[in-house]
This record gives C-alpha cells, structure tokens and sequence, in this order.
C-alpha cells in the first residue's frame, strides 16, 4: 500500500490525533506527509503537550484543524483514533485503519492533574507502538510466494518489529493489532497466529520451539531463500533437502526475536527416489550463494 500520506483523525482534534501528528512526523520522517484533524476542532491540550515533551517532541505549534476542509484524495491513509465517541467521516475512496484509543481528556486536570497527565501518556504510548506497527510494515518487501499451512503463535520482545517480520513471510498485513498484540489470520490456511509481547514470565517446555511455514514445491523454498536474503532476514541454515524423518526440502530462518522459523516443502515420488544412499543433505543453492 501506498503510504505517503496519512490523516489522523478524532473528535476536537486537541489531543490523540495532536499527539499521533507529532510521533508520526518524528517516526516517519519527510518519507510522509502528516496531518490531524477533527469533527468539532477545539484547542490543543496543554497536557497533550506537556506529555509529548516528556519524549523531547514539541507540538505545541500545532493548532486544531476541520476535517470538513480537507479532501480524501490527498490522503493515502486515514486513521481514526475514536473510542467512545462517534467518529468524524472523510468521504472518498481511500484505505482506513481504526485505533480506538481511550480519550484522555476525560480525566479533570484541575481536580486530578497527575491522574489526567497519567491518562495522556498511556494515549501516548498506544498510539506510539502503534505507529511503530505501522512503520514496520510500510514499504515491505515480498515474502515467500506460497503457502500450504503454519503453526503457532509466540511471545516477542519487540512487537514492531516482529509484526514487520510476519507481515512480510506471511505477504500480508495483520488482521489487527495494538499496543499488546498483532493477530495474522488466514483462513486459507486455517491459521490464526498471534504476536504477544513478552511479560517476561519462564515459558513452559511444551512451548513451541520453532514455527513451520509450508509451501508447494523446491522452487518455492529456493525463492523464499532468496527473498529472505533481499529483505536482511536472518538465514539459519540455507535451503538443503533431508531424507532422515520426515524428508523435506527445507529453509531455517530466525526472526528478530531469534525465534526459529522453517520453510518446507514436502518431497514428490520423483524426488523422494533421488535419496541417496548415505541419506546425507542436499544442499538446493550453491555454496557461493549461501548466507549464514
């Protein structure tokens, strides 16, 4: 997807879409053009400010703007950041995220500054890993072109990363995601696999060791290796065919967590009488194209 402009959009256009204005142009940089706005545009909230300093970002020469004066044309991306309100509306073809982010203006400052000021650094925080999600996947390479079946879910330490990770060996964007959790489905594969960020806890022994990514034939698992090399994945062990077990041509690749990732492909009668005799590796590319 095209992600040169992005429109955040909320309610009084004093807080959320102020804050997620400010990370936006920090995290992207000139690559995107940013811009707010709200259904009734108020002032911007001294506390949005005051907690977006707190990450030495200055916004506080960004002023409230109408969504009414704005066209979906210019916008490749729009992004509402509406919990219980009701959402303003940019008529237009153009590609939607909702981000429903609890309103922190809700909290009197008068009566309960440091519990209002709290309220608008966790809005801060959502929408900042949010953003990170997002930025992670902007611009993404291919991934592997094929797919037969998956398993699992896991924990990470960096969801943004890792959901940039997937995004790409799964070519596609996740289903949803927030500053928690990233949810892939593909009901093609019967897959519903689940980026959780680590709360530190001893994962049990039964946990998945690796995940399995299943794909039609050794051309694919040789493409996805190749693919892997362009993108600067981690290549583990390069694309090689194994006769003891089950016999696969397979690919092991680590994702930004060093979780192990194995592409595969399973044997045709063809290839399955090519075993040779001491049932030793094969390799599938040449010793001068392997990467470790």
């Amino acid at each position: 997807m095209t992600m040169n402009r992005i429109l955040f959009l909320c309610v009084a256009n004093s807080a959320r879409s102020q804050m997620a204005e400010g990370l936006a142009r920090v995290l992207f940089g000139s690559e995107v053009e940013v811009v707010s706005a709200g259904s009734r545009p108020s002032q911007l909230n001294p506390l949005a400010v005051e907690a977006m300093g707190e990450l030495d970002i200055d916004i506080s020469a960004q002023r409230s703007k109408s969504v009414d004066a704005l066209d979906a044309a210019r916008f490749d991306l729009v992004v509402t950041l509406c919990a219980d309100e009701v959402c303003p509306i940019l008529p237009g073809q153009v590609q939607r995220l909702h981000w429903p982010i609890a309103d922190p203006a809700g909290v009197d400052p008068v009566i309960e500054r440091d519990k209002a000021l709290a309220a608008f650094r966790t809005a801060r925080d959502q929408i900042e890993q949010r953003l990170r999600v997002l930025k992670a996947l902007r611009g993404l390479a291919g991934g592997p072109a094929g797919t037969e079946e998956f398993h699992t879910s896991i924990r990470v330490g960096d969801l943004a990363r890792s959901t940039g990770f997937y995004a790409w060996l799964l070519n596609g964007w996740p289903k949803e995601w927030t500053h928690r959790y990233a949810t892939f489905v593909r009901p093609e594969l019967n897959l519903n696999f689940v980026l959780l960020v680590s709360d530190g806890k001893e994962l049990h022994h039964d946990t998945l060791y690796h995940l399995g990514l299943g794909v039609g034939s050794r051309a694919e698992v040789i493409e996805a290796y190749h693919r892997a090399r362009a993108a600067g994945v981690h290549v583990e062990k390069p694309p090689r065919t194994t006769w003891k077990g089950t016999p696969l041509h397979e690919l092991w690749l680590h994702d930004p967590d060093g979780n192990l990732v194995e592409i595969y492909a399973r044997l045709t009668a063809a290839e399955l009488a090519e075993k040779p005799a001491d049932e030793l590796p094969v390799f599938l590319v040449p010793n001068t194209e392997r990467a470790t």
